[in-house]
């Protein structure tokens, strides 16, 4: 059982498109095909909903970062919040809190485009049946489900002002982790090497220049996530004009 919260990396490897990733992976897409089909139940016990989700998003973090330093192993070169998920799962917390717009606007776009990249590539030392392996993906998969939550359930919409400024705080975000980077030696958001492991930044060219090409890629992720919010309010007004 210690081992299972332990640090030999060597007793658990991970295997990028094992049966353990694909389980995880159609985890995900199962999930938001739940939340759409019991949107209406959902609804009904809302409060109790973000409530859990709060609490399995929170209470996963928190026990990543103690299972990290009870070790010895937490360092500020990787433990600070500066990830593009880590950031996203913050501003989650305070979406399921407060309801905001706002939070929203910017969490769609980065969260689900990050946790979707993070968990189809995961930068993951740590298999099955590891609580790194558990906390890793179950925390991904949350940060898309809250996104979708608020899109199924309370009707938010994404607009174009919205994937503006995710990406305006996206790349004020990078401007943070690239100073941290600096400071403590370490890779947040990848700007100082690619993941070790493999990942589709491999597609994207030596560094620098795979940076340069992350921001038009993020674009067009962002795009893509607008698209059936365009294409619905497109649908809706030529609805009206009849």
């Amino acid at each position: 059982m210690n081992n299972l919260f332990g640090h030999k990396y060597d007793l658990f490897p991970f295997e990028i498109f094992s049966m353990p990733h694909f389980l995880m992976i159609t985890a995900c897409i199962s999930g938001v095909l739940l939340l759409y089909y019991f949107r209406d139940h959902f609804r009904k016990y809302d409060k109790a909903t973000r409530s859990f989700m709060f609490i399995i998003l929170f209470g996963l973090e928190t026990m990543y970062h103690l299972w990290l330093w009870k070790d010895g192993y937490w360092d500020v070169s990787f433990t600070l919040p500066l990830q593009l998920c880590s950031l996203s799962l913050i501003l989650c917390l305070i979406l399921l809190v407060t309801k905001s717009q706002l939070i929203f606007q910017i969490v769609y776009f980065i969260g689900v485009v990050g946790a979707f990249m993070a968990i189809i590539t995961p930068e993951l030392f740590l298999g099955f049946p590891h609580f790194r392996y558990f906390q890793f993906f179950i925390t991904h998969i949350f940060i898309i489900w809250t996104c979708l939550y608020f899109v199924f359930i309370h009707h938010y919409k994404a607009t174009k002002k919205g994937l503006f400024a995710s990406f305006l705080f996206l790349n004020a975000s990078a401007a943070l982790a690239f100073i941290a980077n600096k400071l403590t030696g370490g890779n947040y958001m990848f700007l100082a090497h690619k993941p070790s492991n493999g990942s589709l930044l491999d597609c994207f060219g030596p560094y620098p220049y795979y940076i340069l090409i992350l921001e038009g890629v993020a674009l067009f992720f962002f795009f893509l996530l607008l698209i059936p919010f365009l294409v619905k309010d497109k649908v809706k007004k030529k609805l009206n004009d009849n």
